[in-house]
């Protein structure tokens, strides 16, 4: 319901209770969270690690680097300070799984016919395969390194993300046929386009060129280093250690990993250089944190103006020392206060990476802003050349792997669309089912039991042991006891208060129970005058009030707050007459395999 309209929710519309599960909703690939957690608290593994690839592709992988923006958006930090530890509960069915054997899409014996191209081996191409390859497309991805994996491979450190990991779960694609040229950087679309053969070109090359900073004294010494470029040149083992003294420009979290690696290369004193209070990091707080706890310092407004350079050799680093006048989280006023000198033999330069496609003619057809970035549609993944989809940070700029995953779901979408001459943007619907999850009178086959509990702290190797080795691990994964605290956390948002407004007799019974307030029965009206009526006040206008039909004693309607509710189930348990039930609601979001009318055997595994 918005605006003035006084009509019933619509609860059929997939939307409404996606946004309910604020976690999948804050996904950008809207995996299952609560329903892999309640697979891992059985003990079901293998299930909760096909559950999570069949939506973001890599569990292993992003259970150890995803960004999580499922987490912020929680609702366990609603009632008590920290979210479910979701993406480390990720990594636990990854670590966990069993065998997975028949579970896989696979390739058809016959293929269909069509041939694509993927530029570039990161988690974007990858995807694509993952996606066409099972409907019986020809895939071959071309990779510029000896190695898959793009920037997961090249720019996350081992220390981080163990190769092991990445190699198990690219294996996964390519044993499904996907073909993989390694060593293999395209030079040319025109040549790519004209003599290749290929039906379609997929472009997840990533933004591997990183921000310059030019500045007096930058090109007259070999200790300057770009971010990327340099963790590159560390994964693939071309540089094996660095001065005792370093500097890391920028607080992203390439940043963190270019400090954290430097540690494990000899250095002894490593300080990352921010230009702005600690409030404007671009780095996720536990990158943060972590690196804090090996040591490395944060120093805050402190602006870069030079590279000092004496008898050819590099010295240190000038800096003006910043003040800000804050207003809330805006920044109304800087000036400079001083400048100092820091001494320094490295310094490494991360503050930012952008697109480059030199390879790509621009008489193609294929379009770019002033920026260089290509002009591809934010649905379809198309480009102005018909034949030619990006995805991934190659699409739309520095972003994370989940994402880049998503919009290859999409890409993958429209290039089979492309491929059979349909249009793209003629697209499979999302959808929801819901199924209850009522078994007697009084029970239901979830856990509603409120868990107390203090989100579990990831264990890690010692400070001592970490550094021995440029790959030890440094996070060890929960254990068992921990897992088993941490699943207990989730509040079963997927798990929804269903109601049937000619079932209920206006008993209160369900307002007198509910522990938060979040039901209450009043005269119809508009979404603004039912705010102003609520038992509890509305904390999240973003999330729309849920609105029943008039009920049949009075004409009232029952208003459901979504955003107080903790999916506690008191109110269908107390009931009378079943006008609530508790109904698990599955998200159904559209990928390629969807209804596909030239292969319609495949289909998309899930536990």
């Amino acid at each position: 319901m918005s605006g003035d309209s006084v009509t019933p929710t619509d609860t059929a519309k997939p939307d409404y209770y996606h946004r309910v599960v604020d976690c999948q909703w804050a996904c950008p690939a809207h995996t299952d969270v609560p329903e892999y957690i309640r697979l891992i608290a059985q003990g079901r593994y293998t299930d909760a690690y096909v559950l999570n690839r069949d939506s973001n592709v890599f569990p292993g992988i992003l259970g150890r680097v995803c960004d999580r923006p499922c987490e912020p958006a929680c609702r366990r930090s609603r009632v008590e300070d920290k979210p479910v530890a979701i993406c480390r509960l990720k990594r636990v069915a990854a670590d966990l799984k069993g065998d997975l054997a028949g579970r896989l899409p696979r390739a058809p014996a016959q293929l269909n016919g069509k041939r694509i191209a993927c530029i570039g081996a990161g988690p974007a191409s990858l995807t694509v395969g993952n996606d066409l390859a099972p409907l019986g497309y020809d895939v071959t991805i071309f990779e510029q390194n000896g190695a898959p994996g793009g920037l997961m491979r090249s720019n996350i450190p081992s220390f981080r993300l163990p190769q092991a990991v990445l190699d198990e779960e690219i294996g996964m694609i390519l044993d499904m046929g996907v073909a993989l040229e390694l060593d293999s950087p395209v030079a040319s679309m025109r040549a790519l386009l004209e003599h290749g053969g290929y039906d379609a070109v997929f472009v997840g090359s990533g933004a591997p060129k990183g921000k310059e900073l030019e500045l007096p004294g930058r090109h007259e010494s070999d200790r300057i280093h770009i971010g990327i470029t340099w963790l590159e040149s560390v994964a693939f083992a071309h540089i094996g250690s660095i001065g005792e003294r370093v500097l890391i420009i920028g607080v992203g979290n390439t940043a963190m990993d270019c400090c954290r690696t430097s540690l494990r290369l000899g250095a002894r004193n490593v300080k990352v250089m921010a230009r702005k209070p600690r409030g404007f990091f671009k780095a996720s707080a536990w990158e943060l944190d972590d690196a804090e706890e090996e040591s490395v310092e944060i120093i805050v407004n402190h602006s870069p103006k030079a590279f000092v350079i004496e008898a050819g050799r590099l010295v240190g680093m000038r800096f003006e020392k910043m003040e800000y006048e804050l207003e809330g989280e805006t920044i109304k006023s800087e000036r400079a206060v001083g400048q100092v000198v820091i001494p320094c033999d490295d310094v490494i330069l991360a503050i930012g990476q952008e697109n480059a496609f030199p390879w790509i003619e621009r008489d193609l057809g294929v379009s770019f802003d002033r920026a260089e970035r290509p002009l591809v549609d934010a649905t379809t993944f198309q480009s102005t050349r018909p034949e030619v989809f990006f995805g991934g940070d190659a699409a739309q700029g520095p972003k994370n792997i989940i994402w880049a995953v998503e919009q290859a779901h999409q890409a993958a979408l429209s290039i089979h669309q492309f491929c059979h001459g349909r249009s793209l943007n003629e697209r499979p619907a999302s959808g929801v089912k819901l199924s209850s999850r009522k078994m007697g009178m009084h029970e239901w086959s979830y856990k509603n039991d409120y868990a107390t509990l203090e989100r579990r702290l990831m264990p890690h190797v010692s400070l001592k042991e970490r550094f021995k080795k440029l790959n030890i691990e440094v996070e060890l994964g929960f254990n068992a006891e921990q897992t088993a605290q941490e699943v207990a956390r989730c509040l079963n948002c997927d798990v929804q208060t269903v109601f049937e407004a000619k079932l209920c007799i206006e008993c209160d019974a369900c307002i007198d129970i509910c522990p938060v307030d979040c039901l209450t029965i009043t005269q119809a009206g508009t979404e603004a005058e039912l705010r102003t009526r609520l038992r509890a006040p509305a904390l999240e206008p973003t999330q729309l009030l849920f609105h029943s039909a008039p009920l049949k004693q009075t004409g009232r309607v029952m208003v459901k707050d979504e955003n107080l509710c903790v999916h506690c189930g008191l109110c269908a348990e107390r009931c009378p007459t079943a006008a609530w039930d508790m109904q698990k609601s599955t998200i159904h979001w559209p990928q390629a395999a969807d209804g596909d009318p030239v292969c319609p055997s495949v289909k998309r595994k899930t536990a």
